[in-house]
């Protein structure tokens, strides 16, 4: 990333007075990583200081602090669980701990090939997509229910606070978070509900930010923690619940596509859950280094939802909720380092994600457990330097989770081929242990901009006209009626709110590209690819042309824009605290 955007990671205004809040451990976002580490954290110290030890941890404060206004509101997922996870966590008590949890225990599986007339249904299920005993679940509903675990455990949780920059001490070392200021309007001027964030000093502090983390992106520039590594390549989730009568007959299925509407080239496929009282999970999964700069994830899920058999599932129901979310899906070779000075990575910050199976929460809870034992040595020792928290790094490399991922380590990288060359590499990969064609340990993955082509090479010399092709999709919806939803009701769909006047959260470090060269070469992507109707090219009066038109407020935090765009002078940061989607049942 270029210096222009790397200046555009700071939101502090020059001069202001800020309150300091110390704490021992800061957690930030309060998805299943953070807020498992939290009650894991919380449980070594309990038992450390119940075991009679000489040195005891005593008057410790963790803190959670979440951007979105209430816990899971930000949280999107599939989501089937492996409830490995939840079960090592809270040990041979699990089941009477997790009986409140609302989840459906998945008791038929089935893998689907589509086309856009009908479908195929393979007559067994590949063993990495058997899901029996697996859990169908709400990850907003999981997020809510161990923020109350935490906060039963003495953690604090603070949503509405938004992580806006790293900070660090004089020699470096990660020493907390500053949150984002609040009541400064589109201007940059400070309002009269002007609130400075605060600094939060930590003695660790532990990103669990979810994809694309806005800090985790900061300590990706100031520390070394990428080398070696390939780059994080990431797909797009777009999915719907609906409630349909007469749906929980079938409570317990799960059903993954293959196939239409994606192309041979694009890595994906759809899935639908049937969850309890009538709701389903309805989603699309899509590649966001797909070679067509036009690919529009949004779009393809309204085609997926109209193929005839998903449309029968559908039928007589009514959307309950709509999100979107970017996932990594690079795997091993594209982790980062786990452990900093002062700072420790978890959960699909640091790419915990299984892209072979379509799982990550179980992961993420065992990151934020692994990560919360390094601490807790660290708090032992008064010790919080990289060479004691790379603890982390050695747990994991031993872990269950290390392996798990190992034998997935290039089941992304397999799609550079296309789909066909991908099922048989995967089926490779599946009896090796993750080995790839000529039988490699090893194969690098390209980016999503490394990927994308431009019009000229996509369509050929003519290139194709971006007019035309939205105006083709456009059409589309308005043949489907029943089914189908245009980007902004979809955002309404996702109970979406930010103020509108406050300085946008998505920073585009030079508008001519967008304009110019971008508009040239692939036809401004961020148009198609953003599932949200962020981003527009609308006329430019004054100059002739056109020029970008960014509705910020309609963004659902998928990050999609900051990864894909070929140019990368889009940057994503956070809004004011509490901004965003308001997930329901997701």
């Amino acid at each position: 990333m270029d210096s222009q955007v790397k200046h555009q990671l700071s939101l502090n205004l020059d001069g202001v007075s800020r309150e300091e809040l110390p704490v021992d451990v800061l957690f930030v976002g309060a998805g299943p990583a953070s807020l498992s580490g939290a009650i894991h954290l919380s449980n070594l110290i309990e038992r450390h200081n119940e075991s009679g030890a000489e040195k005891k941890l005593e008057d410790l404060t963790l803190l959670v602090i979440e951007k979105a206004s209430e816990l899971g509101a930000h949280s999107l997922s599939g989501a089937v669980m492996n409830p490995r996870g939840i079960r090592e966590l809270f040990g041979d008590g699990w089941e009477q701990e997790t009986s409140d949890l609302p989840h459906t225990k998945v008791t038929e599986d089935s893998v689907v090939w589509l086309t856009k007339k009908s479908w195929v249904k393979a007559p067994f299920t590949p063993p990495p997509l058997n899901n029996h005993d697996n859990w169908i679940v709400s990850i907003q509903q999981l997020a809510r229910w161990l923020g109350e675990k935490a906060e039963g455990k003495g953690v604090e949780v603070y949503p509405g606070f938004a992580g806006a920059r790293m900070l660090y001490d004089e020699e470096g070392r990660v020493r907390g978070v500053q949150t984002r200021d609040m009541g400064i309007d589109k201007n940059g001027e400070k309002k009269a509900t002007f609130e400075p964030g605060m600094d939060i000093t930590a003695r660790v502090t532990v990103l669990g930010e979810g994809v694309r983390g806005n800090l985790a992106k900061q300590l990706v520039l100031e520390e070394k923690i990428k080398e070696g590594r390939n780059s994080q390549v990431f797909a797009l989730g777009v999915k719907e619940v609906w409630k349909i009568p007469g749906a929980s007959r079938r409570t317990g299925e799960v059903i993954h596509t293959l196939g239409h509407p994606l192309d041979g080239d694009t890595f994906g496929g759809g899935w639908v859950y049937f969850m309890e009282d009538d709701l389903v999970s309805v989603g699309l999964v899509v590649g966001l280094d797909s070679k067509n700069p036009y690919t529009n994830p949004h779009q393809l899920f309204q085609e997926y939802k109209v193929q005839p058999k998903i449309a029968e599932i559908l039928s007589g129901g009514e959307i309950v909720s709509y999100g979107a979310k970017s996932i990594p899906e690079g795997g091993y070779f594209s982790m980062p380092q786990l452990s900093a000075d002062g700072c420790v990575l978890i959960g699909d910050t640091a790419g915990f994600v299984d892209s072979m199976r379509l799982k990550g929460i179980h992961l993420a809870i065992k990151s934020g457990m692994m990560a919360a034992e390094s601490i807790f040595e660290a708090l032992l020792k008064d010790d919080c330097s990289a060479a004691t928290l790379g603890s982390y790094d050695r747990k994991f490399e031993e872990s269950w989770a290390k392996d798990q991922l190992w034998k997935v380590r290039n089941f992304h990288q397999a799609w550079g081929g296309g789909r066909v060359s991908a099922l048989a590499n995967a089926g490779l990969q599946f009896l090796t242990g993750g080995k790839s064609w000529g039988l490699k340990n090893y194969v690098e993955a390209e980016t999503a901009p490394e990927r994308m082509q431009k019009l000229t090479e996509y369509y050929g010399s003519s290139g194709q006209d971006r007019k035309k092709v939205l105006a083709d999709q456009k059409s589309f919806l308005s043949g489907h009626k029943e089914k189908t939803f245009d980007k902004l009701t979809d955002v309404y769909h996702s109970s979406t709110i930010h103020d509108e006047d406050q300085q946008p959260h998505l920073r585009v470090v030079d508008t001519d590209i967008c304009r110019t060269k971008c508009a040239e070469e692939y036809g401004n992507p961020c148009q198609f690819y953003c599932p949200a109707n962020v981003y527009e090219m609308v006329p430019d009066e004054e100059r002739g042309g056109e020029k970008l038109l960014l509705n910020f407020s309609n963004c659902v935090h998928c990050k999609t824009c900051d990864i894909i765009d070929p140019y990368q002078v889009i940057n994503w940061v956070v809004p004011e605290g509490g901004g965003g989607p308001g997930y329901k049942m997701t």
